[in-house]
């Protein structure tokens, strides 16, 4: 697991590195403004791609005396530094949009090398923003699942580009800013979305499916009379689990062990990567049900 999460965040970083590179040398070769902004926007991915890769290898390294509940959270931290970043870009999207549609000067140069570095970033961003997610969705890496929301929307700001060169051809120059405008109010939307969850982990908010998972788990559990203080919280791709439980009193310590024990196979199977730490209770008829 572990590696391969390595193994997919190092491609796109190399992934990045080409495509920075091609986009700054077509950019200063034909003066494209355009291409040389999609290159300075790509360099900032690289420096994001750079942070997830060593927030992944962070957040597996294993417990310690120093961070008892593992280093998972630093992946939420790295997702939530890439969401900083899409807004910045997006911010600075919409005004250079809005400059050049208030009749700032600007000029876009067409050649066949603006068109083919654009399509090869396309599908270049295409292919490592599905390899990200499934990787993302497979592991649980909210990391990986911010570098590929980041990579998709590449997609749509190089494809801006081409309706600006597009536009251009034909003459209608302000055609890019108006996509541009679009797509960034699109992804300022996911951000919001893709930064609240991060924070919502960061500070411990539970879970809502996995709660629910749960409750239901332990109500199916027999030999738990009663249970309370249900607690979950997600560290990176982990979900750390406590929970009260009333059982009966004539239970014998070693009888007690064993249904906490299948009390955590439970949980794990209803919520997996589930730490699970349970207490016991012997179980009073002035519990209320």
């Amino acid at each position: 697991m572990k590696d391969e999460k390595q193994r997919v965040a190092l491609v796109s970083i190399f992934a990045a590195v080409l495509i920075t590179g091609m986009k700054l040398i077509v950019g200063v070769l034909t003066g494209s403004l355009g291409i040389l902004s999609e290159a300075l926007h790509s360099g900032l991915d690289l420096v994001a791609t750079a942070v997830t890769y060593f927030a992944v290898r962070m957040a597996d390294k294993p417990a310690d005396k120093h961070h008892t509940y593992g280093h998972g959270k630093v992946e939420n931290l790295s997702a939530l530094f890439e969401t900083l970043l899409l807004v910045i870009t997006s911010f600075w999207i919409i005004y250079e949009a809005i400059q050049r549609l208030l009749g700032a000067e600007f000029e876009i140069e067409v050649t066949f090398w603006s068109f083919l570095v654009m399509i090869v970033s396309i599908v270049v961003d295409w292919l490592r923003s599905r390899a990200l997610l499934k990787v993302a969705k497979k592991h649980n890496s909210q990391a990986l699942e911010a570098d590929a929301l980041h990579f998709s929307t590449d997609i749509w700001s190089s494809a801006v580009v081409i309706v600006g060169l597009v536009g251009s051809l034909i003459g209608y120059p302000g055609a890019d800013a108006i996509a541009a405008l679009a797509v960034a109010l699109i992804v300022l939307w996911v951000c919001f979305k893709m930064g609240k969850k991060s924070i919502d982990v960061l500070l411990d908010k539970a879970p809502v499916e996995e709660t629910k998972a749960i409750a239901e788990a332990l109500d199916q559990i027999p030999g738990v009379l009663h249970w309370h203080d249900l607690k979950v919280r997600q560290s990176g791709a982990d979900v750390l689990v406590e929970v009260n439980i009333h059982i009966d009193p004539a239970y014998s310590i070693g009888e007690a062990h064993q249904l906490s024990h299948e009390v955590e196979q439970q949980i794990v199977l209803a919520c997996p990567r589930a730490f699970v730490h349970v207490h016991q209770e012997p179980h009073s008829t002035n519990v209320k049900q």
